[in-house]
């Protein structure tokens, strides 16, 4: 197999049912979501495969989802079907309910670090926010704009957040409290460092 074709050198690239240029959102938008996936893939290899295994099935599934909602976005044919569902969707939210019940109780924002894979689910959350930006965009321009792909990354950033607080509970390091944070947790609701 050749790795390269020489078709994108003048700065245009292929998608399902056409082309456009390198920097059109969308191409912004999916390649974006392929930084999120990177790592994810990193933290992968980070974590401990005993300690962490329920984890580790639930993050190679997202990696095909994450696969799933750029094919999604990259495809401008007129017969358009997401492969992405809403019960992906779903499912994230009740591993976030799970996830935050494992997490100590939070009061304060935090410091995003702990052991390396912790950290890397933190970048995997701000990428996935500014993935998520990029659809907003998108979506604006898009009448057949896929919306549950949408739905899934703003869940899969809150799902990132809960997963790095156990990933270091479980390693038995404690979460930073950023010292000036009011108790922004005091209503029992947990949220992500952004609020959302």
């Amino acid at each position: 197999m050749q790795l390269f074709t020489r078709t994108g050198d003048k700065g245009r690239t292929s998608l399902i049912g056409g082309r456009v240029d390198k920097d059109d959102i969308r191409v912004e938008a999916y390649g974006t979501l392929d930084e999120v996936n990177c790592f994810v893939g990193q933290a992968i290899s980070e974590l401990d495969h005993e300690r962490y295994n329920d984890i580790l099935i639930d993050l190679e599934k997202i990696q095909h989802e994450l696969f799933d909602c750029g094919g999604d976005l990259s495809n401008i044919s007129k017969k358009r079907k997401s492969k992405l569902q809403a019960e992906s969707v779903f499912y994230l939210e009740e591993k976030i309910d799970e996830l935050t019940k494992e997490a100590p109780p939070l009061e304060r924002f935090i410091l995003p670090g702990g052991v390396k894979a912790s950290a890397s689910i933190h970048i995997a959350r701000t990428v996935a926010r500014r993935a998520e930006r990029c659809m907003v965009s998108l979506s604006k321009t898009d009448e057949e704009f896929p919306v549950i792909t949408l739905q899934y990354i703003n869940r899969l950033s809150d799902y990132f957040f809960a997963l790095s607080r156990v990933i270091n509970h479980r390693s038995h390091v404690k979460d930073v409290e950023y010292i000036r944070s009011a108790n922004v947790f005091s209503s029992g609701k947990v949220q992500n460092n952004e609020g959302k």
